[in-house]
């Protein structure tokens, strides 16, 4: 009888071609983990960055509409109508809008809650009769904060109308 004839260990794992690829499996799994993390890295980052945008497009709705709640009446304005009657209609100062803005703004602690927040100098009333009111901050996200230290700049603008309602 014959007698079998022993294999050494490194010939048998040379001649197998999965042994190539032993250890592959690893990288990959280190690949996909570190590219994971990227992705909730970066959809952290920008879902901060929305919803501080969102908070502040917020206290701008308000301090716009507080802003126009500001007004003073002329009392010689045209009708509506077009009937060459006349009525009274509410009037917005620039300034008064800014003044109105930045009340509102203390009053409700904003400064608090947002870093660097401060009224855009183009605040004002364009029209006389709307508000617009534009803030400006900076938002600093979590976990990025070392790539962006200065922080990402944010800015909301709002706008609301006098109206005199009978």
């Amino acid at each position: 009888m014959a007698t079998p004839r022993l294999r050494s260990r490194t010939t048998e794992q040379a001649e197998d071609p999965l042994h190539f690829e032993a250890g592959q499996v690893g990288v990959l799994i280190i690949g996909y983990l570190l590219i994971s993390l990227l992705v909730v890295t970066v959809v952290l980052a920008v879902t901060a960055v929305y919803i501080d945008h969102k908070k502040l497009l917020s206290v701008a709705d308000g301090a716009a509409l507080a802003a126009a709640d500001d007004y003073s009446i002329d009392v010689g304005g045209r009708s509506a109508a077009g009937d060459g009657t006349t009525s009274p209609l509410p009037i917005l100062e620039g300034a008064g809008v800014e003044q109105s803005t930045a009340g509102y703004l203390a009053a409700t602690g904003a400064a608090a809650r947002f870093d660097e927040l401060s009224i855009d100098p183009s605040t004002g009333a364009p029209d006389g009769r709307t508000a617009r009111v534009i803030l400006t901050a900076v938002v600093h996200p979590p976990i990025i904060n070392a790539l962006v230290p200065d922080g990402i700049p944010i800015v909301a603008r709002a706008d609301a109308r006098a109206q005199l309602v009978r």
